[in-house]
């Protein structure tokens, strides 16, 4: 018996089966911050999703660093600053009154540019952070959470045979992955990355962010840069930033082929910035 073609087929017109997409890591609203009585952000909205690498764009004083930095909280270390509005990680109000500023700040690491070693060996900077937060059972356990961060970090291969060594002693691209090897130890879900002016020679840049595409399938990565051929490379989605204010923020392919605003398109086509 044959089957009816036109019973089979699907309708003519039927709509495509929507892909749910999974909820925000990170949550802002009506995020405004002061420092003093001068509001530096003014009423940010902006999520942030999983396994996902988001850089926040725009040029030197718009806001972008402090926003990065309101993430985790480090801003909290500046006398003056006041947040309205709120910061939910997994649903959760991280400006509560009743948040562990500590616990959060394991949760959210965090990466500079320049690069800011310990002056001590290679292994006691990636030994450092589960020291103070009790996070090896024995030695062999701090040894073996020493190896696997290295290893996360692209470095262990370059320092196995001398984990004693100076941490200074580390070419500039070293360092920066020891300090990414230093905040991913403490098993984060979150990694900040405040790229501000990269000091790093192609080679060393090319290995960060290969690192970066790696490492997203583990982690929410947010990362602040004034390179836009960086931005274009490893992010997932991009938000553009302009005196404070959130101009524009989408998927990184449309942000810079086709974006929504001229503000927005002037900036990435390097018109100004």
């Amino acid at each position: 018996m044959l089957l009816d073609a036109r019973a089979a087929a699907p309708p003519e017109h039927a709509s495509p089966v929507p892909v749910a997409m999974p909820p925000a890591k990170i949550e802002v609203a009506g995020l405004n911050f002061y420092y003093g009585a001068h509001r530096v952000l003014d009423q940010i909205n902006l999520n942030v999703f999983p396994n996902q690498v988001t850089a926040f764009i725009g040029p030197s004083g718009c806001g972008k660093t402090t926003f990065l930095r309101s993430l985790n909280r480090m801003n909290d270390i500046i006398p003056g600053t006041r947040v309205e509005g709120s910061i939910k990680i997994d649903g959760r109000d991280i400006y509560a009154s009743s948040v562990d500023v500590v616990d959060l700040r394991r949760r959210v690491g965090m990466v500079f540019q320049k690069s800011n070693p310990f002056p001590k060996s290679i292994f006691d900077n990636v030994a450092y952070g589960l020291r103070i937060n009790g996070m090896a059972r024995s030695r062999e356990d701090l040894r073996g959470r020493v190896e696997a961060s290295l290893k996360s970090a692209a470095l262990w291969d370059e320092v196995r045979d001398r984990l004693q060594a100076s941490a200074l002693t580390l070419s500039g691209g070293q360092q920066q992955r020891l300090c990414i090897a230093r905040a991913l130890a403490v098993e984060p879900e979150i990694l900040l990355r405040d790229e501000r002016a990269s000091a790093l020679d192609p080679i060393a840049t090319q290995r960060i962010e290969e690192l970066i595409y790696q490492l997203k399938t583990r982690y929410t990565i947010a990362i602040v840069t004034h390179n836009m051929q960086q931005a274009a490379r490893v992010s997932d989605v991009t938000a553009f930033f302009w005196l404070g204010k959130l101009i524009e923020c989408g998927r990184t392919e449309k942000i810079f082929t086709a974006p929504s605003g001229k503000l927005t398109e002037d900036y990435v086509t390097g018109r100004f910035g």
